[in-house]
């Protein structure tokens, strides 16, 4: 059972094990450790003061993986999975095995959905993102952002390109969809006058 202070049995015997692998168990035998003198040798002794720790409260359904039977002792309760990206973590938890690759490709796209998510309601919020300060734009033009990129060899150079279409574009999404909502005003409000 997991999260107990008993040692697991081997799987296979301790001869066995030195006849096969060459050293195996060199330091099992407490004479040949250096930290000896100031170790208390207590074979039974596990160092942990409880057979099995304290629960955390679980306050929701928490996502875990098929291979384990519950939640570990502790777990993160900073960031609720929440939204469709919280559906599709729990989705990859509840329905793949960590040890395949749908699992983890189903996690990355819930982080680029929350990100999605998180602009989404920025747009809406009172106070929308800021793309020229929060980015670091302004650093590129005072802290040497152009001499730095060439002759040093560095990765993010060839992709670099793509960085101002990633920040920009849901700001020009904004502003085409406030155009169109202005114009689409404007003309109802000159038929209702006219």
């Amino acid at each position: 059972m997991a999260y107990t202070p008993d040692k697991p049995a081997l799987p296979v015997s301790i001869d066995e094990l030195r006849t096969r692998i060459p050293g195996w168990g060199a330091d099992l035998d407490p004479r040949d450790r250096p930290s000896v003198p100031r170790e208390r040798f207590d074979p039974g002794a596990s160092g942990a003061h409880w057979d099995f720790p304290d629960r955390q409260p679980e306050k929701w359904p928490r996502e875990r993986s098929i291979e384990h039977a519950f939640l570990t002792p502790v777990f993160g309760t900073s960031c609720p999975p929440a939204g469709l990206s919280g559906a599709i973590r729990k989705y990859a938890y509840r329905r793949y095995s960590e040890g395949r690759a749908a699992h983890w490709l189903l996690l990355i796209a819930a982080d680029r959905v929350n990100s999605v998510e998180a602009n989404l309601a920025s747009m809406v919020s009172r106070r929308p993102d800021n793309p020229i300060t929060e980015t670091g734009i302004l650093s590129e033009f005072s802290h040497h952002g152009l001499s730095s990129r060439f002759g040093k060899k560095r990765t993010d150079v060839k992709h670099q390109w793509l960085d101002p279409i990633i920040v920009t574009a849901p700001w020009a999404l904004r502003g085409v969809l406030a155009y169109r909502l202005g114009r689409g005003v404007l003309r109802r409000t000159r038929l209702v006058r006219g």
